[in-house]
């Protein structure tokens, strides 16, 4: 088939056909211009919101020219897959400060590897209609904007949080792209004429309205002002992209959560329409859903690799994840048992993480030593995380 006999609006409707039977929850397609959306990505590196996430600043302005990144790119197929998996447990686990809460999109099995597939057999489908066409799929793995595509292509607007929200699915998905040099007819819908409007208006046409809620339930305050994000105060990031220490002043804020939060996402009133995710990888396993810390925390560096092999949680490594359990210990109600397993760790543990127990046994001795009265001023810091819970069994009860 010749480039000129090619009829890409029935192509584009193939390729919406082809995303369904892919497993894809929703499928858009937009153009490649995000200048738009550059002054804000410089302001955040000026700022050092990225943390020591060096890529970020290496890449520089890359990641909004996506025909720098992959030369002869003029669309993006931009796809979402839903991964809520079922009975999430969300207030039940966060109630509980001897269980350990890991952000559910990381309580199966990693996500890349399963929609990089899909992306690049939807781009073989794609190939056997197109005499000459070149793609590459994206999952995380380079530096692309994917919240600003994913807006343009309709799939969603990007919320206060930062996270891509949509009115009919919350924000439960994974994003993935495939930069393809065909030009498809783009996606028109509410969301993508929105995004066109936010540009030419130069200020946010989406449905956040005046809702603050994600920026008030953040525990680190790490939303400094809508759709900003300070990486270097958010839990997800110092628990799974940070192999630095933890900052101190941030440990106590940190509650349970013992790999990534998701706060900023339970509280948004959008996500009472998250659809449950229909891919079994995306289920819990090995009980992550829910298992104690001292369980948890007496894994050997063998164990965690075999027992969590094709998971996400693997690669931040074995010391970032003794690492964030020491310190969700040292935030737990005091136990003799909780003391002794942090006291018998020390023996083999190396730098980083000796520090953290040290400050976990620090704040056990702390609490066996407190008064009723500063029982009860303890308990008033982790009010943020009781509305939440309300929040939650109110609102989500299906997931509390």
């Amino acid at each position: 088939m010749t480039e000129t006999s090619i009829n890409y609006q029935e192509l584009a409707d193939n390729i919406k056909c082809w995303g369904e039977e892919l497993g894809f929850s929703q499928l858009g397609i937009c153009d490649i211009d995000l200048k738009a959306h550059e002054a804000a990505l410089k302001r955040w590196l000026a700022n050092n919101y990225h943390g020591n996430m060096d890529y970020m600043e290496r890449h520089g302005m890359m990641r909004a020219r996506p025909e720098e990144l992959v030369p002869g790119t003029v669309r993006v197929i931009s796809v979402r897959l839903d991964y809520l998996p079922q009975n999430a447990k969300f207030a039940r686990i966060l109630n509980d400060k001897n269980k350990a809460y890991i952000s559910r999109y990381a309580l199966g099995r990693d996500y890349h590897k399963l929609m990089r597939k899909r992306l690049q057999q939807l781009g073989q489908k794609i190939a056997q209609h197109c005499e000459q066409f070149n793609c590459r799929p994206f999952v995380d793995s380079a530096p692309v904007l994917e919240r600003p595509l994913a807006e343009k292509a309709g799939l969603g607007w990007t919320g206060k949080h930062t996270l891509l929200i949509n009115k009919a699915a919350g924000s439960w998905f994974f994003l993935g792209e495939l930069f393809v040099d065909i030009p498809l007819p783009i996606t028109h819908n509410e969301y993508s004429d929105n995004a066109l409007n936010s540009i030419v208006l130069d200020e946010k046409v989406n449905d956040c309205g005046t809702c603050v809620a994600c920026i008030k339930i953040c525990p680190t305050k790490a939303i400094v002002e809508p759709y900003v994000v300070d990486a270097r105060r958010c839990i997800s990031y110092f628990t799974i992209e940070s192999p630095d220490p933890i900052p101190v002043e941030l440990r106590p804020l940190m509650g349970n959560r013992i790999y990534g939060c998701d706060d900023c996402q339970l509280i948004c009133p959008w996500n009472k329409f998250a659809k449950l995710s229909v891919v079994d990888d995306f289920q819990a396993r090995n009980q992550l859903d829910d298992v104690g810390l001292l369980e948890l925390f007496s894994w050997t560096e063998e164990y965690f690799l075999n027992t969590l092999q094709g998971s996400p949680i693997r690669r931040i490594g074995f010391q970032s994840w003794q690492r964030n359990i020491a310190v969700a210990l040292g935030n737990a109600p005091y136990s003799s048992d909780i003391t002794t397993a942090l006291e018998q760790a020390l023996n083999s543990a190396n730098e980083l993480v000796a520090e953290h127990i040290h400050w976990a046994l620090a704040q056990q001795q702390e609490k066996q030593q407190l008064t009723v009265t500063n029982a009860e001023t303890t308990q008033k810091n982790h009010r943020l995380t009781m509305r939440l819970v309300r929040s939650i069994e109110k609102g989500l009860t299906r997931d509390a």
